[in-house]
């Protein structure tokens, strides 16, 4: 496995934490994590910062590219 998959399931896993957070009646906390979510996944969007990858990067190996250049 490789740094990058491993965040996407990471990701995967704390929206699913939400969904069942919604479901049980915790709406607020479902919420605040949320959000706290969508800005972490603005930041790393506009600015290429991303603090969980930059640790995740020093445990597993970053993910390879297969594809070539001008294909």
């Amino acid at each position: 496995m490789c740094a990058e998959k491993i965040q996407r399931i990471i990701q995967a896993s704390i929206l699913g934490i939400v969904m069942g957070l919604a479901a049980s009646d915790m709406i607020a906390v479902a919420f605040m994590l949320q959000v706290v979510t969508m800005l972490m996944l603005l930041v790393a969007g506009l600015t290429g910062f991303c603090p969980g990858l930059i640790i995740l990067k020093k445990i597993f190996p970053a993910c390879q590219c297969d594809e070539k250049d001008g294909q």
